[in-house]
């Protein structure tokens, strides 16, 4: 006896193994209970959905006699020739080959013929789509008014070029593609069946290529099995069709996650000896990150994932070491170097190049954190502030402030103004966005082991920040590992500060200072003053040695 494939060993024969279609066969049960069954029906939906094998369940609940709740029994002769697509009472058309109007002429000189027996004489046109325009309007008053024993299954996969005068005179049932969760746990049944022994992340891989469609899944399963010649292994699933390792997939997203850029070069070679093609590598990877992205907003419970748990419970690991936004930023990137990849001579080059990029892209920073002196600093095993972009977010808590830890380094001036400058310019080489605060405030005077501090009227949002315990237990940190031993700061009101300086300021006046001292140099130098002699002239200006 021939091999029948599993699409078809395994097709469904009632309207309960119909597989994601409940919103159509309960309609279609109810129709029939209630005797509110139409004479013309229309399914449309994406290949290998069911829209024909529900059209073959259909004419056997209407011509099954021993029928129990619209349930057809399947072993009766009726049912065995409807399976078997031999019933002379049930046709079933090819639209594609028989689409030109002598077909339908002929249709239409015979649907007034009684059945042979039964009821009902039940006409199935597949892809229907593909009539001619003459053979649609030759079948436009018989769809319109046929006789009472007969019934039109029509089935396409492209409804958009069915004429309008066609579809109002059908009732319409829309198929939608299968889940991927419903695809395996239905392939899993027929591994079982077919004693086959599997791994989950196998079927999982299987199904997602099936994309939607029962009737290609089963037919990758088919061939799968036979290549395997035993238990069906993710990695050996991906080797027979070509596709990307799962476990190096979910490895490049954990390398971006962390940006780890030594990770990803080992991604990189692996991906080069792997043979894996560079546009089917970047599509599924933007299909992981859309995933991770679901996961950190909405959690693992969300239906639409539609991947295996082990794959969840990584990507929820995953998801408390990176922000939305940042998600949403390397999403960008991933969608735009997919495009590249799809466009370019050289595909693999640039799939590399953009995983480097990706992997070294600055993170974004809510707003908030920064306003609030939360960004972490040098000190911590988090990335540098110099690395950050300042993203906004809204609606957002801010996290936990950063502790401090800092080596004791006393800091030595001539002055304590300079010492002061010298101390806002050590922040900012160990927590940039903390010293610009710090160097806002008005440096008042050294007065013992007090450190006095006010606030300028233009900066007097400063004062909401140091009054956090934070901000302000960051500040005495500094001052404890680089001022001296038992210093602490009193910040006291702008009235007192009288010619108090900022830091920033000093920095300026400094510069000034020196660029006179500089200027002053040159015109006084022996080298100038020969030139004036010898050319007889006088120093006007002195150039800007900064200008290029």
């Amino acid at each position: 006896m021939s091999y029948q494939v599993i699409a078809r060993k395994f097709r469904p024969q009632v309207f309960g193994d119909v597989i994601g279609q409940n919103h159509v066969t309960q309609t279609l049960q109810n129709s029939l209970k209630n005797n509110r069954l139409p004479h013309a029906l229309l399914f449309t939906g994406p290949r290998g959905t069911g829209k024909t094998s529900s059209a073959r369940i259909l004419a056997k609940a209407l011509r099954c006699p021993d029928v129990k709740d619209f349930i057809p029994c399947g072993i009766c002769d009726s049912c065995r020739e409807i399976s078997e697509s031999r019933s002379v009472n049930v046709l079933e058309i090819d639209g594609a080959s028989n689409n030109g109007v002598d077909a339908i002429r002929e249709l239409r000189d015979t649907v007034s013929y009684m059945p042979t027996n039964g009821r009902y004489k039940i006409y199935i046109i597949d892809e229907v789509h593909m009539l001619s325009t003459s053979a649609f309007n030759a079948l436009l008053k018989t769809l319109e008014e046929p006789p009472a024993h007969v019934v039109f299954i029509m089935a396409t996969t492209e409804v958009h070029k069915i004429p309008q005068t066609i579809l109002s005179r059908c009732q319409r049932f829309d198929f939608r593609r299968i889940s991927t969760r419903q695809i395996v746990e239905h392939l899993k049944i027929v591994t079982s069946a077919e004693n086959v022994e599997f791994e989950d992340e196998a079927l999982w891989t299987i199904a997602r290529q099936g994309d939607g469609s029962m009737r290609d899944a089963q037919t990758l399963l088919d061939q799968v099995i036979s290549f395997a010649n035993g238990k069906l292994t993710a990695h050996g699933v991906a080797d027979i069709l070509g596709l990307t390792d799962r476990t190096l997939l979910l490895a490049t997203l954990k390398s971006l996650v962390d940006s780890d850029t030594l990770q990803m070069i080992e991604i990189l070679k692996k991906l080069n000896f792997s043979g894996t093609y560079p546009e089917l590598f970047a599509r599924e990877l933007l299909e992981s990150i859309r995933t991770l992205t679901l996961v950190k907003v909405a959690g693992a419970k969300l239906e639409i994932l539609d991947r295996p748990d082990s794959e969840i419970a990584a990507m929820v690991e995953m998801s408390t070491h990176i922000t939305e936004e940042n998600l949403q930023f390397i999403f960008d990137m991933a969608f735009k170097t997919a495009g590249d990849v799809s466009k370019s001579s050289d595909p693999q080059i640039v799939l590399e190049m953009g995983l480097l990029r990706m992997v070294q892209a600055p993170k974004l920073v809510d707003l908030q954190k920064i306003l609030s002196g939360e960004v972490p600093s040098l000190t911590t095993t988090s990335p540098s502030p110099a690395h950050f972009n300042v993203g906004v977010t809204h609606n957002q808590a801010p996290a936990p402030a950063t502790s401090v830890s800092l080596q004791k380094g006393y800091l030595k001036a001539k002055s304590a103004s300079d010492k002061w400058l010298l101390f806002v310019n050590s922040i900012r080489s160990r927590d940039p966005i903390f010293a610009a605060k710090v160097e806002s405030l008005l440096f008042v005077s050294e007065d013992g082991k007090m450190i006095k501090l006010s606030i300028s009227v233009k900066h007097m949002f400063l004062a909401d920040t140091l009054k956090e315990p934070e901000s302000r237990q960051k500040l005495q940190t500094f001052l404890d590992s680089l001022w001296g031993e038992g210093y602490t700061f009193q910040v006291v009101s702008v009235q007192k500060a009288e010619a108090a300086e900022s830091a920033q300021k000093m920095a300026e006046n400094k510069a000034i200072v020196n660029e006179m001292s500089v200027d002053e140099q040159l015109r006084n130098h022996p080298s100038v003053k020969a030139a004036q002699k010898v050319f007889k002239g006088d120093i006007k200006t002195v150039p800007d040695r900064n200008r290029r």
